[in-house]
């Protein structure tokens, strides 16, 4: 009777550590006091890429205002970013190549990552949950939607994981599934963004086949104007278009 007991004891002992584990980690706002008058990520509405893209110059900061303390273990990529680099299929691209003018501003508080570049903003918390992926368009076009998981990995890597409906997208375009009904990821393309030992950022995009790294030109709440594109209030991605990619 008493071993009984020990055993059941034990069990939920080691199920109540495995529920633990499985259960999502709390961010910050769940453990750090909020002192009167803080602005935090919650409070900010999400941004989205306006009707054809925000132009040459960026928007205003969106997380400016917040005071939330950067995600514990998250790398810090808040600022203005620079192609200084470019490869493809392992060949240094030259200087003239039209990827070496692209430039995007990343913004960071708490767990909430807000990413614009070539006319898009990409707004989303680095959680793992397709609730709070980012929700909104790719860059190509500016009107298929986009569904993409965020998260930190490694206290290096902001990685990007694109869901099954973007996938379906990208080679249907007529076919607008709701994420909700396929809320998974897609396990063999990811995109991400990883801070190298000399503070440079790679960014690697197999679907694109090209590895970008930039170097950090400003801060998180800096004016850019892109001069390289026409005049414009439609937007300009700075990237090559491939049929079908995203």
């Amino acid at each position: 009777m008493r071993m009984t007991i020990a055993l059941g004891r034990s069990y939920a002992l080691i199920a109540g550590v495995l529920l633990s584990a499985c259960s999502p980690e709390a961010g910050p706002s769940a453990v750090t006091p909020r002192a009167a008058g803080a602005v935090w990520a919650d409070d900010i509405p999400v941004a989205h890429t306006p009707p054809g893209g925000y132009g040459n110059a960026f928007p205003a900061s969106v997380l400016a205002a917040c005071t939330e303390p950067l995600l514990h273990g998250a790398p810090d990529l808040r600022g203005i970013w620079k192609a200084m680099r470019v490869e493809r299929g392992d060949v240094l691209l030259p200087n003239s190549d039209r990827l070496y003018n692209y430039v995007e501003r990343i913004e960071q508080c708490g767990n909430r990552i807000v990413d614009m570049g070539g006319g898009t903003i990409a707004d989303g918390r680095a959680d793992g949950t397709p609730e709070n992926g980012i929700h909104d368009v790719v860059v190509f076009d500016y009107k298929t939607p986009l569904h993409v998981i965020v998260s930190y990995e490694g206290g290096t890597t902001y990685a990007l994981h694109p869901m099954l409906v973007s996938v379906i997208a990208r080679f249907f375009p007529s076919v607008n599934i709701p994420w909700t009904w396929i809320p998974v990821r897609f396990p063999w393309i990811q995109a991400t963004r990883r801070l190298n030992p000399q503070g440079h950022m790679v960014w690697t995009r197999p679907d694109q086949g090209f590895v970008m790294t930039l170097e950090r030109i400003g801060g998180p709440s800096d004016p850019y104007t892109r001069h390289d594109l026409p005049d414009s209030s439609t937007g300009g991605s700075g990237l090559p278009q491939v049929k079908g990619s995203n």
